[in-house]
C-alpha cells in the first residue's frame, strides 16, 4: 500500500505535562519511557512496514521543526508541514490533506498524534494493517 500516507501531529506546545514538558521542549520530544527514543520517534517507528518514509508528514510548529529534523531525519523536509499559527487539531489536518492530495489524489492517510504511549506495537500494527486495507479497498 504505497498510497499510504501518515500525518504525525506535533505543534502541541509543552503546557500538559508540565515540568517534564515545557514549551521549549514539549512531551513529543522527551523519552518519557527511558527507551533511548522520544515519543515522536516512537510513534514513526509504529509505522515502520505500513508507510514509507517518503509518504510521513508532520505538522508542526515553526519553533520544532529543527527538532523534528533531528528526531525523524529519515522525513523529506518537504514533508515538514509549518504551521502559520496554532489553531488545534480540525485546520491541521485539513491543511495536511490538502498538500497529501495535491502529490496522492487516491491516497489513504493515517493521523496519529506524536505524544502517545503504545505498548503493544505488534497488535497496534495488525489494528492499523486492517484498517488501511478496508479504506484502500473501499471507498470510505
Amino acid at each position: 500500500m504505497n498510497n499510504t500516507h501518515l500525518v504525525i501531529l506535533a505543534g502541541g506546545g509543552g503546557t500538559r505535562l508540565w515540568p517534564l514538558s515545557t514549551e521549549g521542549l514539549p512531551k513529543q520530544f522527551l523519552d518519557i519511557l527511558g527507551c533511548g527514543k522520544s515519543l515522536l520517534q516512537q510513534t514513526a517507528e509504529r509505522f515502520e512496514g505500513l508507510v514509507p518514509p517518503e509518504n510521513i508528514w508532520v505538522a508542526t510548529s515553526a519553533e520544532y521543526k529543527d527538532m523534528i529534523k533531528e528526531h525523524l531525519p529519515q522525513v523529506p523536509e518537504k514533508n515538514i508541514l509549518v504551521e502559520p499559527c496554532r489553531r488545534n487539531t480540525a485546520p491541521c489536518i485539513c491543511y495536511v490533506s490538502w498538500k497529501i492530495k495535491s502529490r496522492d489524489p487516491k491516497a489513504n492517510m493515517v493521523v496519529t498524534p506524536s505524544d502517545h504511549v503504545v505498548l503493544d506495537v505488534r497488535e497496534f500494527q495488525r489494528v492499523i494493517h486492517s484498517a488501511l486495507k478496508f479504506t484502500n479497498n473501499s471507498d470510505a
